[in-house]
């Protein structure tokens, strides 16, 4: 059961599963204290029945900005992968576990801070709300926060990677890294980590039904 920070409302879910109606009650939504940190509620994109979902950790500073998800570095290297698994991403739906940015100032920048589990607790009714509407066939988790708000904070990209698993619902699950950890990896090892997720999503599309 997700649970609400202390001293603030819970999430003004609708009954509608409808993604324009929860995308517009979401930007509502200040069951956490992220509400004062992030510009704008970024919520998820795509369309209801889309084969695969993608599902990261949080917006970035571009993606707050832009009130869209995955369109800054991360969101290049994810196109950019996508496109080498053959996957079109305008047939799968890209959401994230939290849908505010948490930030530290570092001078004139906002830099990413992880969510903490009451963060990502009080935006899972809207993580949970995304995949009724979409109904997809496969959910891929980009990175811990993600896999870890699905499946259980002992779960371990490290050790479970690529492996299927499935919600209580039914839904399959897999995982693999976050995109921005490519971004973060040595130069010599770039190339072979992009390799290595891109062919992580090569196998989820040939998992995903439909």
């Amino acid at each position: 059961m997700s649970r609400v920070a202390e001293g603030f409302p819970a999430a003004p879910l609708p009954r509608s599963r409808d993604l324009e109606v929860l995308r517009s009650a979401a930007t509502g939504c200040a069951a956490c204290a992220l509400v004062s940190t992030g510009t704008r509620t970024v919520f998820g994109e795509g369309r209801s029945g889309a084969t695969i979902m993608l599902v990261g950790e949080q917006p970035g500073d571009s993606e707050d900005r832009a009130g869209r998800p995955f369109v800054g570095p991360a969101g290049r290297i994810l196109d950019e992968a996508l496109e080498g698994a053959g996957i079109d991403r305008g047939r799968v739906y890209v959401t994230n576990a939290v849908k505010h940015f948490k930030w530290t100032p570092r001078g004139k920048r906002r830099i990413h801070a992880k969510p903490n589990g009451v963060e990502i607790a009080a935006c899972r009714p809207w993580l949970d709300a995304e995949i009724e509407a979409v109904r997809p066939g496969l959910i891929v988790c980009l990175g811990a926060t993600a896999a870890q708000a699905l499946l259980g904070k002992d779960f371990r990209v490290t050790r479970h990677r690529g492996e299927v698993l499935r919600l209580d619902r039914g839904t399959p699950v897999t995982a693999t890294v976050h995109p921005s950890s490519i971004l973060r990896a040595p130069d010599a090892d770039r190339a072979a980590a992009m390799e290595a997720f891109v062919h992580d999503l090569r196998t989820a599309a040939t998992r995903a039904p439909g």
